[in-house]
């Protein structure tokens, strides 16, 4: 029922909501999300770390991913292009007559190449069945 009031010469309604108890509830919310916000740690991402390998490869052969997203293929002091399509039969040649696992694939990046091209190489290298495939790392300095 709403309030009556009695001014003057009649009654009138007043039509006003009551905002107390709004501000009340508000009010206490932000105290319990001021209180709990400190707690709340933030999410922290477990990132793999570089270490070195065991064993060394005795032979390792590059691909370089130039700016303009082409391919190019060193093994010992021999260099050429290569399309993503003839990767991994480049790579499988040039691993014939040594033992398997001693030859390592290293693909190296310009920092401006999307990193889509560089996963596309490794992952035609490894569906390829090369079996040691890594990426070249500058250590910041």
């Amino acid at each position: 029922m709403p309030a009556v009031t009695h001014r003057g010469r009649g009654r009138r309604t007043i039509n006003e909501i009551n905002m107390v108890p709004f501000i009340d509830v508000m009010l206490v919310l932000l105290i319990i999300f001021m209180v709990t916000a400190p707690l709340i740690t933030p999410s922290l991402i477990d990132l793999p770390s570089v270490g070195k390998a065991a064993k060394q490869p005795d032979h390792v052969i590059q691909v370089v991913v130039g700016k303009d997203e082409k391919l190019e293929l060193k093994s010992d002091d021999k260099s050429g292009p290569v399309q993503l399509a003839d990767i991994a039969a480049a790579v499988k040649r040039a691993q014939q007559g040594k033992p398997p696992g001693s030859t390592a694939v290293v693909i190296s990046a310009d920092k401006n190449v999307r990193y889509e091209t560089v996963v596309r190489v490794m992952d035609t290298l490894q569906r390829a069945g090369v079996q040691r495939v890594g990426l070249s790392v500058q250590i910041a300095k």
